[in-house]
């Protein structure tokens, strides 16, 4: 098909404008690379300029219908966005993304392949596969493991319980629906997207059983027979179990091989939510914490979590991956012409999504640059930098650290020698540091207690950071007392 004069109106015409668009590239990719300079510098300014909710969004009122250039805009969302890559940002569970994952995000971006039919997506859904075999191979999966990617954890987590649901019932539950109350065991320190996916199943609250953790925050093992024998006293179909590797508010990871024996002599699915911590298994000298992970039906693995990839990217593994088929089975000619077919290259067969963004394009760009090893030492260093700083608290006599952590997830207080309530202290101290901009952490309650929780997320953060931290909790806790 030859070219012909371009007859688009004006302004699709300036839309579509290569040069425009070659020179706004350069200029994103030299601001971004200067960011990522400066976060890297001994000045790298704050970590967040903090505004209230009301004053974002009158800003942004105000901005739409004012007269800014494409690099003024692009400067003032750099001003009113919090700064993942800097050394201080220990919040949120949030990757500090490899910029060759970005480029490849650009690269994605503009292709716009969905991967849900294998024609609109041929690069991705071939990447897709080979990044899924390499990781049931690190987990140590049989060769008839399979799996895909899908937006996030919370989505993963429930398409896992719905295949789980269709492997271990004999109804046909998709066509037919079900009558009897199920319902799954699962830790109380699972992650809140476990116990939304169960509702959203119509299991209710009787539906999940939240067994108990110890005092290192993993599910007490010793509690499971009798946890499923009240459930079925009580007419309820256990179909499931879920493992926590690791845990969100903790960092805590279950004794997966217990709970691997536990299923197999009840005949549970075994599902392990590793969104955050089941990337250990690149680790060789962390790999032990999710000692039994191979034994699970399914697994649930971020790349955006501390496999240094955007948000979002999970990888959904299932040991048997004909189980990955089984779950979704609708009729749907216009997009494949055997729909019930197991074909790995029709993503959407298996997931929610049809229209589904190329993310298994980012992971590729990070394994061909760099290898899968470099997964294994990012665990390593962030692993290793948590318990440096959990050494550091417990060193300090006016801080008192929950538990050792395991992965990279420390939680902590600050305790010192007062009459005020020290929950409502902590809480005012963290929501000060966030106000001030040098400092970004979060809070949790654990048992009753507010805890101050880091979770060590960037290479770059070190125990200077930690130090200057523990200073200014300290300075900020003075002045609040």
């Amino acid at each position: 098909m030859k070219n012909k004069a371009s007859t688009l109106p004006d302004g699709l015409q300036n839309v579509y404008d290569p040069a425009t668009f070659r020179q706004l590239g350069h200029q994103m990719v030299d601001r971004l690379a200067d960011h990522l300079e400066k976060m890297q510098s001994t000045a790298p300014g704050k970590v967040l300029d903090y505004k209230s909710p009301e004053e974002a969004l009158r800003f942004w009122q105000q901005h739409l219908t004012g007269d800014h250039t494409t690099e003024a805009t692009i400067a003032d969302i750099f001003g009113d966005s919090i700064k993942v890559h800097h050394p201080a940002y220990i919040g949120h569970q949030v990757s500090v993304p490899a910029p060759i994952a970005s480029i490849a995000g650009m690269l994605s971006d503009l292709l716009n392949n969905g991967t849900g039919v294998y024609e609109m997506g041929m690069a991705s859904n071939a990447l897709e596969k080979i990044i899924t075999s390499l990781v049931n191979d690190a987990i140590g999966f049989p060769d008839t493991s399979g799996g895909f990617m899908t937006s996030g954890g919370t989505l993963a987590n429930l398409t896992a319980l719905l295949a789980a649901r269709k492997a271990m019932l004999p109804q046909d539950i998709w066509d037919a629906g079900h009558d009897q109350p199920l319902a799954i065991l699962v830790s109380e320190a699972s992650h809140y997207c476990i116990d939304r996916a169960a509702r959203i199943m119509g299991l209710g609250t009787k539906g999940i059983i939240k067994v108990p953790v110890d005092e290192q925050f993993k599910i007490r093992t010793d509690l499971l027979p009798a946890c499923l024998e009240k459930a079925k006293s009580e007419g309820l179909t256990v179909f499931a179990i879920v493992g926590c590797a690791c845990s969100t508010a903790t960092g805590s990871y279950d004794a997966l091989d217990k709970i691997a024996d536990f299923s197999k002599a009840n005949n549970l699915w075994f599902h392990v939510d590793g969104a955050h911590g089941g990337g250990v298994v690149f680790s060789k000298k962390y790999q032990h914490l999710a000692r039994g992970i191979a034994r699970a039906d399914s697994i649930v693995i971020d790349f955006h979590k501390m496999l240094l990839t955007p948000a979002l990217s999970t990888a959904l593994l299932f040991k048997n991956e004909l189980d990955s088929y089984k779950t979704f089975s609708q009729q749907a000619a216009y997009l494949w012409n055997a729909e019930q077919a197991q074909e790995w290259y029709h993503s959407g067969k298996r997931t929610f999504e049809c229209t589904k963004l190329m993310m298994s394009v980012k992971v590729y760009a990070i394994l061909k640059a760099y290898g899968k090893t470099i997964f294994g030492e990012n665990y390593d260093h962030l692993y290793d930098l948590a318990r440096s700083f959990a050494k550091m608290i417990v060193a300090h006599p006016d801080f008192k650290l929950l538990i050792t952590p395991e992965s990279n997830i420390i939680n902590f207080r600050y305790e010192p020698d007062t009459q005020r309530d020290l929950n409502l202290l902590n809480e005012e101290i963290q929501k000060r540091l966030v106000a001030a901009g040098n400092f970004y952490i979060v809070s949790v309650v654990i048992a009753g207690k507010r805890y101050l929780r880091c979770s060590v997320m960037n290479p770059f953060t070190n125990e200077n950071v930690f130090s200057d931290l523990l200073t200014e909790i300290k300075k900020t806790g003075a002045e609040i007392i």
